[in-house]
């Protein structure tokens, strides 16, 4: 039996390193352009909870609302829409829920002192009177809910609060036109088209600001440049390193 050989290192191996460090140093230039980093994880600003809270106490008061316009309306066009605005309400107000215990977000358990009063507006009205409480109430709500919803909608970097914003933007909608299809809707009265300046606390001017609730983090582009030369400077002195073994 021939006897065994030492182990020899396999010709142009110490080669191949080098080679493959070139290899490498020379793609990273090429890649530096276009370095990947990855983004903070998303985070809610002031806009993003203007729609959740919004929608959240939209379907507080409007729920009994269109449960009471479903029992006490006059016409049956106001007691049908009525029936079907409870309806929607529920569902968005499920999806909205959904979504801030997604996100994290605590939202109000209890409408407002001033939807409160709406609701006891329309507790005391009767007939007619109470047609037109609740058409005009409803439709003036909605309507200043819509610009909050295209305003976050155009500029949220959140995917859960961009899709609620597109679910509430369809449901909003379609009971804008179910208010108008009553023919009730004084639009003299209406409220004209504003937009708030963003120093405002409106929604609409918290949805404009976009203000973050708590500061994202990133890494700059001074900084990715650091580390790759840094990585580059390293590189070179071991490739420089090998070769001068070689």
């Amino acid at each position: 039996m021939a006897p065994l050989e030492p182990a020899r290192r396999r010709p142009g191996h110490r080669t191949h390193r080098v080679a493959v460090l070139f290899v490498t140093l020379v793609a990273g230039l090429f890649a530096l352009p276009g370095v990947a980093v990855a983004a903070p994880a998303a985070q809610l600003n002031a806009a993003d909870m203007a729609l959740l809270v919004g929608v959240r106490l939209a379907g507080l008061w409007e729920m009994p609302a269109g449960v009471m316009a479903a029992e006490r309306g006059q016409s049956p066009r106001v007691r049908e829409i009525g029936a079907e605005i409870a309806r929607q309400h529920e569902q968005l107000d499920l999806l909205c829920v959904e979504a801030a215990n997604k996100l994290g977000a605590i939202l109000p358990s209890d409408a407002t002192a001033e939807q409160k009063g709406w609701l006891g507006e329309m507790q005391e009205a009767t007939g007619a009177q109470f047609d037109q409480i609740f058409v005009t109430r409803l439709r003036i709500a909605h309507g200043n809910i819509f610009p909050v919803i295209g305003a976050v909608r155009a500029a949220t970097r959140d995917a859960t609060v961009r899709k609620l914003a597109d679910d509430a933007n369809k449901f909003v909608t379609d009971h804008m036109s179910m208010l108008e299809s009553t023919g009730l809707v004084r639009w003299n009265q209406m409220p004209p088209a504003a937009i708030p300046p963003a120093q405002s606390n409106s929604l609409v001017a918290a949805a404009q600001a976009g203000t973050p609730v708590t500061p994202a983090v990133s890494v700059g582009t001074t900084i990715v440049w650091v580390v790759f030369l840094g990585a580059l400077g390293v590189g070179g002195w071991t490739t420089w390193r090998i070769m001068r073994r070689n």
